[in-house]
């Protein structure tokens, strides 16, 4: 049976206990947690502090796993999603000083699963990012591999027009052809994917066809929805800003019937994690939370088990 989680960095407001401990009452079964380093962040959703885990130590595992056990939920994932191959090196060896933190953390606390990204030089080609990827990244999945952890990486391009990463962003692994390539040089099992659909239904690409093939690579999933404002985008073009807009699942143009439906084909069992970055719910916490319940309720009407009928609800 699918588990229904979300990603804690939209709620930066909270603590881990609160989270736990709002996240239980309310019928989730999992969390997803950020674990970026103490600092002020460089983008939105960035720098979002749920489990430090740079100062992780033995009576703060135990606290963790008490305050999970006492609510009855589990951690899908700990999150961290930098640019590891931006050009400055001394940001790029921070990165992933911190993601072993992060992978120790997660062997620590039993979490099989690490979310993040391939990251991207925006200067260069894909080509170039590749043999990059290739250089850098082993060492690092070979690290989680003896920890018994899995890489999940997200298929978002990380576009920013603000930051002036558009078009090319800083996340190479966007796109079913990159992903081929990028297994193919790093051919560990422990190398996958945290499937996001919202990001392909924008790029033209489909969000469901790919399921079947990386079946054995989707470690995680996310589920966020993209609205795509079509008279804005005739105007404007795909280069233009604004005409793809982050949506509660629901409220955008990804059919989840049709996409957990192919979860289901593939025996997926794992989490559907509401990564909620809606910002018509974002005004307030309460507003967030509303948000995630309103997500989770429509969600719900789909991932009960493969041998129950699946249909379109409503979210309201």
């Amino acid at each position: 049976m699918l588990k229904i989680g979300f990603m804690t960095a939209c709620l930066p407001e909270l603590s881990f206990a609160e989270l736990v401990k709002w996240a239980s009452e309310n019928g989730f079964d999992v969390l997803e947690v950020a674990c970026w380093p103490f600092g002020p962040p460089d983008r939105a959703y960035a720098g979002v502090t749920h489990i430090d885990v740079s100062g992780l130590s033995d009576a703060g595992v135990a606290e963790i796993r008490r305050l999970l056990d006492d609510y009855g939920l589990g951690l899908s994932s700990l999150g961290y999603y930098p640019n590891y191959l931006t050009s400055d090196k001394t940001s790029r060896d921070f990165y992933f000083s911190h993601l072993k933190k992060v992978i120790d953390a997660a062997c620590l606390l039993g979490v099989k699963v690490v979310g993040t990204f391939i990251g991207r030089d925006m200067h260069k080609s894909v080509e170039d990012n590749l043999k990059i990827v290739e250089e850098v990244w082993p060492t690092f999945i070979d690290y989680a591999e003896k920890q018994g952890v899995k890489i999940a990486i997200e298929n978002c391009p990380m576009q920013y027009p603000e930051h002036s990463t558009w078009p090319g962003g800083t996340n190479v692994a966007f796109s079913p052809p990159i992903w081929r390539k990028i297994f193919d040089v790093i051919p560990s099992r422990n190398l996958g994917l945290n499937y996001d659909p919202s990001h392909l239904i924008w790029q033209g690409i489909d969000y469901v066809k790919p399921i079947r093939e990386f079946r054995d690579k989707i470690f995680h999933t996310h589920a966020k929805d993209t609205l795509i404002e079509r008279e804005l985008l005739s105007d404007i073009g795909i280069y233009g800003y604004y005409w793809h807009v982050d949506r509660l699942p629901g409220l955008g143009d990804v059919d989840w019937r049709r996409f957990i439906a192919a979860l289901h084909e593939i025996g997926y069992t794992g989490t559907i994690s509401i990564e909620h970055e809606d910002k018509n719910w974002q005004s307030t916490v309460e507003k967030k939370k509303k948000g995630l319940l309103l997500s989770k309720r429509y969600l719900k009407n789909f991932i009960y088990s493969s041998s129950e009928s699946v249909f379109r609800g409503a979210l309201f």
